[in-house]
């Protein structure tokens, strides 16, 4: 497996030598995570599968891809997979990280193949990653045979084998035939000539709309601030923590520092919105006008 840089080396070797798990260790590091959040069990099992990441990524290099860009977002799948596996469906964990190493770093190779995106379902991935294969071995089939396929017949062909429409491979195959330009360049040879990015629209926030905008966001808050005074402090406080926070808190941690349960934590939040939506309900017309 060639690597790019020392660094890509040096991640290669540390994989490595990593601990190969058993499948009663990995099922009990698995546990560990998902029931108390062990972060020791997760660094544990995320070592001991790295291998299989950089193995995984080294495949997707033909694509022009930095060799080290691959392993960290193999990595990042392999986290991913450690965060949703479920120990108690009876699947090796490694069997269940290869989906989330792949899709991870093929979502990678596809975003950074073309400013233009290249595909985003599942038909056109399989597309992307298998479209050049396809057409050299149907291309070589054909040359056995002493036959010469031309373009149509060889997307049709290629639109067969891999399931998609064919107008999926014609696009595809522009695509990955073309490359990026500049919005630079001049339209013309003149000296003079436009540079493509002046003939594009500007779709920018215009000054009126920004103004119309800040308008409408100072009248709903001020009206969302009305709403909020109607609650006694133990509903404002609750409506708060869960609504109003960047990261809301959970009914069980604010029932332990209220001193209620879970339950009637979420009955007050229930009772606090109901009060609010009766608070807006008097200014509906006017929320509605700001929301249209």
């Amino acid at each position: 497996m060639a690597l790019d840089t020392p660094r890509d080396m040096q991640l290669s070797r540390q994989a490595m030598k990593a601990e190969l798990l058993d499948a009663e260790t990995e099922l009990e590091l698995a546990y560990a995570w998902r029931d108390r959040r062990d972060e020791q069990a997760l660094h544990r099992l995320i070592t001991a599968y790295m291998r299989l990441a950089i193995s995984m990524a080294s495949k997707f290099r033909r694509y022009g891809a930095p060799m080290n860009d691959l392993i960290q977002e193999a990595g990042l799948g392999l986290m991913k997979a450690a965060d949703k596996f479920d120990p108690d469906r009876g699947v090796r964990f490694s069997t269940y990280a290869v989906w989330w190493i792949r899709a991870s770093v093929q979502d990678y190779v596809m975003r950074n193949w073309s400013m233009v995106r290249t595909g985003s379902t599942s038909a056109q991935k399989s597309l992307f990653f298998n479209m050049r294969r396809v057409q050299a071995r149907l291309e070589r089939e054909a040359a056995s045979a002493g036959e010469h396929l031309d373009r149509d017949q060889l997307h049709q062909l290629i639109a067969t084998e891999i399931g998609v429409p064919l107008h999926d491979v014609e696009m595809m195959g522009g695509r990955l035939s073309g490359s990026d330009f500049s919005l630079n360049a001049p339209q013309s040879t003149d000296e003079e000539g436009r540079e493509w990015i002046e003939a594009l629209e500007d779709d920018g926030v215009q000054a009126a709309e920004v103004v119309e905008d800040s308008h409408d966001r100072a009248h709903l808050r001020g009206w969302l601030a009305e709403a909020l005074g109607g609650l006694n402090d133990r509903e404002r406080f609750i409506v708060k923590e869960r609504k109003l926070r960047e990261d809301p808190r959970t009914l069980e941690s604010l029932g332990t520092e209220l001193g209620l349960s879970k339950e009637r934590v979420r009955q007050l939040e229930a009772a606090a919105f109901q009060k609010m939506r009766k608070a807006l309900e008097t200014r509906s017309g006017e929320v509605q006008h700001f929301l249209a």
